[in-house]
């Protein structure tokens, strides 16, 4: 992990132009120039971890508690928490963006390590570095509040640092070999669930944690079904190998290990993103090319997810990956538009202070929430949040809990913003 204290200007995405040498002057090899900010970049994952620490503004417990029946409120419920097993909510494509853009920034921040100076070597310590420290903090941070280590290898800084040194190799390919090898993990993923035997017909679902069984799926899909899968059975064997309180039996969510596997391909996507975004086409090419690419992905992870197999984001099923992919992409492309090429770029400033110290508004996040509350509770009243039933804080205080926690962190990311000290990995 280091802590840096300089700040980048904006992005610069059209190709730089040479300038011309006089004739019969030698050529002298020119240093790397090194690549400016992309701010759209910056912005998309300061609203992506903005909506993952603010946990939904609450908008799920307002809508079950205070308004059940309620068609608006019910859509911002499935909006703001992950759905059961089948489908998916914007609350579901918290993860997808965060890894797709591990990918896209990853031309980019190589680069500007070349501009300085780095070589291979130095890059390929510095990946096996970061892949290292990305799964010991998730371990950690997964760890919070438990009696001894919580070996867990689900939450996104875990997943990614487990694939990242995979999608490094790729990065400068080509778009022929990373399709290629997103399109291998996918497909050896799919096949390791479909040959994976189903339970029979008598299983307690219960005892695998699963309550709802309205998401229990039939026939081919049965493979894919909650905490039966082969993933599942992979976690049964490999956790149990690691120190624990008790022997792991299931995830309560259904999320597994192997996730990583195809969340590689979702890196992969957003490496190939990131290499378009800095090749030599005009701006307008590049927003065009976005936009196509994720409106081909949704359309090709809906086919997969009526034909090949289900999309489920818990076990990051092919159909998932591809489909998530898309709405990564279009995303991507909205604030590519606003910011890079209309140019409207002050309206992002409270996005871009979180999207630029995403590290740290993710450890905030994990670890000092609580004591926000506890702290904003003590100076203010330990009703701040809470009142008679009917009143504005008996019905919306979960929602002025969590915007003022929100805000709260948002205030230390700003004041590392200004500070100019940022924490990378």
């Amino acid at each position: 992990m280091s802590i840096t204290a300089t700040r980048t200007p904006p992005a610069r995405l059209e190709t730089p132009v040479p300038a011309p040498r006089a004739p019969g002057a030698s050529a002298a090899p020119a240093p790397p120039e090194k690549p400016e900010r992309l701010v759209s970049l910056d912005a998309y994952r300061g609203f992506v971890m903005l909506a993952m620490a603010s946990a939904g503004l609450n908008l799920a417990k307002v809508a079950k508690d205070s308004f059940p029946n309620n068609p608006i409120w019910e859509f911002l419920r499935y909006q703001t928490d992950h759905v059961a097993w089948l489908g998916c909510g914007f609350w579901d494509l918290i993860q997808p963006s965060f890894m797709f853009m591990v990918g896209v920034a990853m031309p980019f921040s190589f680069a500007s390590r070349a501009a300085k100076g780095a070589t291979a070597w130095d890059n390929a310590v510095q990946v096996a570095f970061r892949s290292v420290l990305l799964i010991i903090l998730g371990v950690f941070l997964s760890s919070n509040g438990a009696h001894q280590t919580n070996y867990t290898f689900v939450n996104v800084l875990t997943q990614i640092g487990v694939g990242y040194a995979f999608v490094y190799l790729l990065m400068g390919r080509g778009w022929r070999v990373q399709l290629a090898a997103a399109a291998g993990l996918l497909g050896a993923y799919w096949l390791l669930f479909a040959v994976h035997p189903v339970p029979g017909a008598d299983l307690d679902w219960a005892s695998v944690g699963v309550k709802d069984r309205s998401i229990v799926m039939s026939g081919f899909f049965a493979h894919w079904n909650m905490n039966v899968n082969a993933a599942a059975r992979f976690d049964e064997w490999f956790l149990n190998l690691l120190p624990r309180e008790k022997p792991f039996v299931f995830n309560e969510g259904g999320y597994q290990t192997l996730n990583f596997v195809p969340s590689m391909a979702t890196m992969i996507f957003g490496l190939m993103a990131g290499e378009w975004l800095r090749g030599p086409r005009t701006i307008h090419a590049k927003f065009r090319g976005l936009v196509i690419a994720g409106v081909v992905c949704l359309g090709l992870g809906v086919l997969l997810d009526h034909t090949v197999c289900p999309s489920v984001k818990r076990i990051w099923t092919p159909s998932w990956a591809v489909f998530s992919t898309g709405w990564t992409l279009l995303m991507l492309a909205a604030f590519f538009w606003v910011i890079d090429i209309r140019g409207w770029r002050g309206w992002s400033l409270p996005l871009v202070v979180v999207g630029m110290n995403s590290i740290a508004m993710y450890c905030m996040a994990q670890l000092m929430k609580g004591w926000v509350r506890g702290t904003l509770k003590t100076n203010f009243g330990q009703d701040i949040f809470s009142g008679p039933p009917g009143s504005f804080l008996g019905t919306y205080g979960p929602i002025v809990d969590a915007v003022a926690v929100l805000f709260v962190l948002w205030v230390v990311c700003l004041w590392m913003y200004r500070q100019k000290v940022f924490v990378r990995i």
